[in-house]
């Protein structure tokens, strides 16, 4: 599971960087990005990462529901929540309502975008924007709801809940995009255009619990492992058999409202996540088993790299902006940077918190 995480958070970091020079956007540095993709890379790109980021982001929630309830049941739920609070609501304040702004308005200005701190803050699409923070603010309320609810009955997974999870994932995120469309903005960056999947995952993993957290059955995890790679192999010939070739201008009618295109943009979410996340946990128990003190360091790295990642990422683009090269070399050579500098703060900072704890 460590091993995994940090697979996960680095691939987090390199897509957010490949995005800021995208056409298709979907992370802040492409609102000032000085070059973007040729649109037969993008659509390259797209095809071979693109499916990737449709259940990644799910599969860490999956992760902490499968944690959260031993979690509770061992702190109760007072502590359990008070520790949520300081872990992934600080985090979370801080960065909506100082680090974001701050680097949003450090990336325009190096863009020749004069705009004062005060309009970063309060003119950003949604209000209280967080960048990659949001999955942690959301995290923290479905942390909390689990802990106040009642217990979570833990059971077996079997290929009738993983349909029947799938099934329910689809539908709830096409009903909800009507009126929420995907990559929409909502107050506190709260993205409730990806709350089915998060919110699925989240309580398939606490339904799960030790038994997934010890092993997938083998026959849940050769079944969900055939259907993702034939998803992924289908979805890119699919898309240029119904002829979206330009993601920039063709994605609109797939991102929410009464269109056949949203309906089957939700059913193969609903595929990806549920079975990608499943095999992906069940690949790492299986192939990911070894660990050293390189791999412990980075497993204990990898939520500080994840929440400093924002501000390295537009620091390391707009200071390569005035370097004249392609959007093929600097989405590459920035994402690269950012992994290697949010993983290095992490590792200094956990270092350090492992120092004070042992000398006190």
């Amino acid at each position: 599971m460590d091993n995994l995480k940090v697979i996960l958070v680095a691939w987090v970091i390199g897509g957010h960087a490949l995005l800021g020079y995208a056409a298709i956007g979907g992370w802040p540095y492409d609102e000032v990005n000085e070059v973007t993709f040729h649109p037969g890379v993008e659509t390259v790109l797209a095809a071979l990462i693109g499916p990737s980021g449709l259940f990644f982001m799910g599969t860490f929630y999956f992760m902490a529901g499968i944690f959260t309830p031993g979690s509770i049941e061992r702190k109760g739920a007072r502590r359990f929540i008070a520790e949520r609070l300081v872990r992934l609501g600080t985090p979370w304040v801080v960065t909506a309502l100082v680090v974001w702004p701050t680097f949003v308005w450090i990336a325009y200005n190096g863009a020749g975008r004069p705009v004062s701190w005060w309009h970063a803050f309060t003119h950003r699409d949604p209000f209280l924007d967080s960048g990659s923070l949001w999955f942690v603010g959301v995290l923290l309320i479905f942390s909390i709801a689990v802990a106040l609810a009642p217990p979570v009955k833990e059971r077996t997974i079997t290929p009738t809940t993983v349909l029947g999870m799938t099934m329910l994932v689809a539908g709830t995120t096409f009903l909800t995009r009507l009126l929420f469309p995907a990559r929409s903005g909502q107050v506190g960056d709260l993205h409730l255009w990806w709350w089915p999947q998060c919110l699925g995952m989240f309580l398939l993993g606490a339904i799960g619990g030790r038994k997934l957290a010890e092993r997938v059955p083998d026959e849940i995890y050769r079944m969900c492992r055939n259907v993702v790679i034939a998803t992924i192999v289908v979805l890119p010939v699919a898309a240029a058999f119904l002829g979206v070739l330009d993601l920039a201008e063709n994605t609109g009618p797939f991102l929410g409202g009464w269109t056949w295109q949203a309906l089957a943009l939700a059913l193969v979410e609903g595929i990806l996540v549920v079975a990608g996340s499943l095999w992906l946990i069940g690949l790492a128990q299986r192939r990911l088993t070894g660990q050293g003190p390189f791999t412990e360091g980075l497993a204990r790295s990898a939520y500080v790299a994840f929440v400093v990642q924002g501000p390295i990422l537009l620091s390391l683009a707009t200071a390569m902006r005035p370097l004249d090269l392609p959007a093929e070399i600097k989405a590459p050579v920035v994402g690269a940077g950012a992994i290697a500098v949010s993983f290095a703060i992490g590792w200094y900072v956990t270092s350090r918190r492992g120092a004070s704890a042992r000398s006190s």
